[in-house]
């Protein structure tokens, strides 16, 4: 794609989730920008290659990181067993996680599917204030329905 184009792409983004007040969103977008307009452009394939796994690590830290300063109480989390919203919670965290996993290997497998992948996230993430974490998850999802023939 022209590099133009790719500005362009940013910044219509970055203008769509302010005003969709999608502040995350938007310093990813003006991230990008800044990298794609200086020299760190050359740390494009490093962001391509290894951006996912250094994301997931993060959002791993930060999803475990309650439990372990005591914001959340080891005995709250110990009785997660105990009510039925927490049983169908943990169910969700597998079903979520194993699409996950079935979108990183879809995408790799698939990678034309890639970008109508990011512009539904963008739609959700601009009008719906949704979180940049569908593309893994809805490429699961499109995984499982490519299966069936």
């Amino acid at each position: 794609m022209p590099n133009y184009i790719s500005i362009i792409i940013l910044i219509m983004l970055a203008i769509l989730s302010y005003f969709a007040q999608n502040t995350t969103f938007t310093i990813a977008m003006l991230i990008l920008l800044v990298i794609k307009l200086t020299p760190l452009s050359q740390f494009f394939e490093y962001i391509e290659k290894q951006g996912l796994q250094v994301a997931i690590t993060l959002l791993s830290i930060a999803v475990i990181s309650p439990l372990i300063s005591g914001s959340i109480p080891i005995s709250s989390f110990l009785t997660c067993f105990t009510s039925c919203q927490s049983i169908i919670s943990i169910f969700i965290g597998v079903l979520v996680s194993w699409l996950g996993s079935r979108g990183v290997n879809f995408i790799s497998v698939e990678p034309t599917i890639t970008g109508a992948l990011l512009i539904g996230t963008a739609i959700g993430v601009a009008f719906f204030n949704g979180v940049p974490v569908g593309p893994l998850i809805a490429a699961g999802i499109v995984s499982l329905f490519s299966t069936i023939k």
